[in-house]
């Protein structure tokens, strides 16, 4: 990769490596806020079928029924396709990866106050990329912090092996899958400031807790990538895409994981 492009610090690329994760600030403009938040302000007033399917007269008592994440906006606005295949989000991923990365996934979080937060859970149980990982690029539309349900992270996790998860508290959490950190490892806050990005490898346990403001939307787009010489993924993800737009097929991944050939992975997570 050319050196113009280069955006990460030797310094950077080495807390991605034994840490996990990175949070690289200045990469979306305020411009480009704006129209991320104009584009899912009017998704969330209306239905878009098996991608954001919300309860218009949901009575309150659980937020994310009117509030649901929308599931692969790419695939069906421009816009949002446009911003998983962000030049500065991609020129990092190839920074990171050392080659070009290809999009996967895109997903939009609102996670009004009161929402229920997300089990810890690694990525690439999902995505199930092969020969190497997913990365994660997740963009706080809404500034995340403690109170309204910002992410956790558990440094140094990418260097353990996938888990077959545990049941998820339903209280707590929307999704079904909790993996536990190992007993000297904690999770820990990723503050970030609107228009932050955090970057994180496909094996780091990561995940939230309740949105416990009373007034604090804790918004996010979040796309999640592969490496191009990677060869399988879960078949959820495909195509794939390159910068310029142009979709890939990769090899549909039919392995069982750490939970054997029977495990059925709950999509989309």
């Amino acid at each position: 990769m050319s050196q113009q492009l280069r955006r990460l610090t030797a310094e950077q690329k080495l807390q991605f490596e034994t840490e996990g994760y990175l949070v690289v600030k200045g990469l979306f403009s305020e411009q480009n806020l704006a129209e991320i938040d104009e584009t899912f302000e009017a998704i969330s007033q209306k239905t878009v079928p098996g991608h954001f399917e919300p309860d218009m007269n949901a009575d309150g008592t659980d937020p994310l029924k009117r509030y649901p994440r929308v599931m692969h906006p790419h695939r069906f606005n421009e816009t949002a396709k446009r911003y998983m295949l962000h030049q500065p989000v991609m020129e990092v991923l190839a920074d990171l990866y050392e080659e070009e990365a290809l999009a996967a996934q895109s997903m939009f979080y609102y996670k009004p106050p009161g929402s229920r937060g997300q089990a810890l859970h690694q990525d690439n149980f999902y995505l199930q990329v092969e020969p190497g990982n997913c990365i994660a690029a997740w963009t706080a539309i809404d500034a995340a912090d403690e109170e309204n349900g910002g992410l956790l992270v558990v440094p140094k996790t990418n260097q353990l092996a996938i888990s077959c998860p545990d049941t998820a508290d339903s209280k707590e959490s929307f999704t079904t899958h909790y993996v536990k950190p190992p007993k000297d490892e904690k999770a820990i806050p990723a503050l970030m400031e609107r228009g932050d990005v955090l970057f994180f490898n496909g094996n780091l346990i990561h995940g939230s807790y309740r949105n416990k403001s009373k007034d604090r939307f804790r918004r996010a787009f979040i796309c999640h990538y592969a490496n191009a010489s990677a060869t399988h993924i879960s078949n959820h993800y495909r195509p794939l895409y390159r910068q310029n737009g142009v979709p890939v097929d990769l090899e549909i991944n039919p392995n069982g994981g750490p939970c054997g050939d029977e495990f059925e992975l709950v999509y989309p997570h």
